[in-house]
């Protein structure tokens, strides 16, 4: 409903939801080009925001030993949930049966659910004024607030919502998203050099 409303045809709407199997790339993809963004830079930052995935993949892919032909398709399915059921099981076989049935139930759903919002959003006329351009932005803070649990994790997500904000007035649509990515390895830099002063200024053994 949030990309029909921003402007994509109902065609758009569900190829995207198809091919670009993660929500808050989906998100950002729609609302950089909802705010007149450059379809490059809008890319962009959903490319950024899905490379977790590819982290993911790295560890199903040594979890789930599927043969090389299956694994261009299951990487389609590596989502953040699949990843969560894939890693609680204790044997691989319960590992490909809770990854298999959870991205096959998720796509199916999250599909369907695209193909009803956007008839939906095509039958209520303007989606503007019914707030829904909120809507991602609340879903991606709903999924993101509960994985904050360090120091480090609170300070990356402050920096790098101070970065967008403070930079959305001044660069173009999508733009705001790349540059607060910065501030992960801004902050693990930080993190590392207190951890390397501290060494030095330790204690040293008298001889």
């Amino acid at each position: 409903m949030t990309s029909a409303g921003s402007g994509l045809t109902l065609l758009q709407t569900c190829a995207l939801s198809l091919l670009v199997f993660t929500g808050a790339s989906q998100f950002a993809l729609v609302g950089a080009l909802a705010a007149g963004g450059n379809p490059l830079t809008a890319a962009a930052g959903a490319f950024f925001l899905g490379v977790r995935n590819a982290f993911y993949g790295l560890r199903l892919s040594q979890l789930l030993a599927l043969p090389r032909a299956v694994r261009p398709f299951a990487a389609q399915w590596v989502i953040d949930e699949t990843t969560a059921v894939a890693l609680a099981q204790p044997t691989r076989r319960s590992v490909r049966i809770g990854f298999t049935v959870t991205g096959l139930t998720l796509y199916l759903l999250w599909n369907l659910t695209t193909l009803l919002g956007a008839v939906g959003a095509e039958a209520i006329g303007d989606t503007d004024a019914w707030g829904l351009d909120a809507a991602g932005p609340a879903v991606f803070l709903a999924l993101l607030a509960p994985m904050l649990r360090t120091g480090t994790e609170r300070a990356v997500a402050g920096a790098a919502v101070l970065l967008g904000l403070g930079l959305l007035p001044v660069l173009p649509a999508g733009v705001p998203v790349l540059v607060a990515a910065l501030a992960a390895p801004v902050a693990l830099w930080l993190q590392g050099r207190r951890g390397t002063k501290t060494a030095d200024d330790g204690p040293r053994e008298e001889r």
